[in-house]
Parts: C-alpha cells; structure tokens; sequence
C-alpha cells in the first residue's frame, strides 16, 4: 500500500523535536551575535534586537522559551521591559544578562519580574558557561 504525501509528512514532523525559542535583548551588537551564534549552534532558535522597543512591538505571547535581556538599554531599561513582556505573556521566562551583580538588588526592590538571583547572568560569559545556564533555566 502506497503512503500519501500527508502521512509521511506527518510521520516525519513526529520524530522532529521542536527546537527552544529564545530571544535577546541587548543594545550591543556584538554581545548580540556571539550569543546568537553560540546557541544557535547548541541548537536553539535565536532572535534578537537591539532595541527594547522593536523587541516589545515584535514580541509574540507563547512563542518565546526564554528571553535574555540587557538591563541598561536607551528608551527602556530591561527591568521596565521586563514588567511589559510579563504584562503581555507571564510564562514566558525571563532573564538578565548583566556586568554588574549591583542590579540585583535593584530589581529586588522594584520586584518586576517573576525571577531570582541565577537568572541573572554575568557579562562577560564563557560560551560553554552560557549553554549550561540556558539549558538549566529552560530545563533541557
């Protein structure tokens, strides 16, 4: 008996695993592409954007794993986007990737976002470090 199209599509899409959608938020370009290339290559979807506006107009209820923002960005701080991704989607984890521990307690106080102390990850990351981290965080 002959398979149809539809069948062996459907069969095919079963034994794919959906890949973790994750995207960055960081007003460095740089910062940007390295981390795009280093977890694309551990296999995640990656997208990113350099500015906090852009991310929240394009920014999809139940379509992120995770985001990783910047704290200090022009027009919105990561804090403040934060508290609008959570007020849009409050299952989408969120984390921040940060130079300085100091905002930590910043954000305690502010307390925006669902979140604690290891979803706050220190610039600069080893690349490896960075695939451990968002592997925990988004339990792989």
């Amino acid at each position: 008996m002959k398979k149809t199209e539809n069948q062996l599509n459907n069969r095919s899409r079963v034994g794919m695993v959906e890949k973790k959608r994750i995207c960055i938020v960081d007003d460095e370009p740089d910062i940007i592409l390295l981390c795009r290339l280093v977890l694309e290559d551990a296999g995640f979807e990656v997208h990113t954007f350099t500015d906090s506006l852009l991310a929240l107009t394009n920014f999809k209820p139940d379509f992120y794993d995770l985001v990783i923002l910047d704290i200090k960005m022009p027009n919105m701080d990561g804090f403040e986007l934060c508290k609008k991704i959570n007020e849009i989607d409050n299952k989408t984890k969120v984390c921040f990737l940060t130079a300085s521990e100091m905002y930590y307690e910043t954000f305690r106080k502010k307390d925006h976002c669902k979140t604690d102390k290891n979803l706050f990850l220190r610039k600069p990351i080893e690349n490896d470090e960075l695939v451990k981290k968002i592997n925990k965080i988004l339990e792989v």
